[in-house]
């Protein structure tokens, strides 16, 4: 089966690419794609700095967050979103603490960003 997987944060930005196609075999599972793509990444320059990116990575499955048990179809969009962070204020100021409603609301903000870019 084949899948679309999108790339998002320093994922993008190392494998130099917003989104590619993925072969995999029947009932492959979202961590069996991780897998894969950590794998894969582990022999190339994408690799460095990177293993915690894949242990904290969020994934998405056609816009809803996904388990690494969640089982593929064909023709799927799965989406790879890193932890985010950065940002910096003027000498003296704090930033409020950011509230996230849930992982859900927040990988459809993420997407959103994405696609405006």
């Amino acid at each position: 089966m084949r899948v679309r997987v999108l790339y998002f944060g320093v994922l993008k930005e190392r494998s130099g690419a917003a989104e590619e196609p993925l072969e995999l075999s029947d009932g492959a599972t979202v961590g069996e794609l991780v897998r894969v793509l950590r794998e894969r990444s582990s022999n190339s320059a994408m690799a460095s700095g990177l293993e915690s990116v894949w242990q904290s990575l969020a994934v998405a499955v056609n816009r809803e967050y996904a388990t690494a048990d969640a089982v593929l179809s064909d023709g799927d969009e799965v989406a790879l979103l890193p932890p985010v962070s950065g940002g910096s204020c003027a000498d003296g100021e704090s930033l409020a603490p950011l509230a996230v409603a849930d992982r859900s609301t927040m990988a459809r903000a993420m997407l959103a960003a994405e696609i405006v870019r």
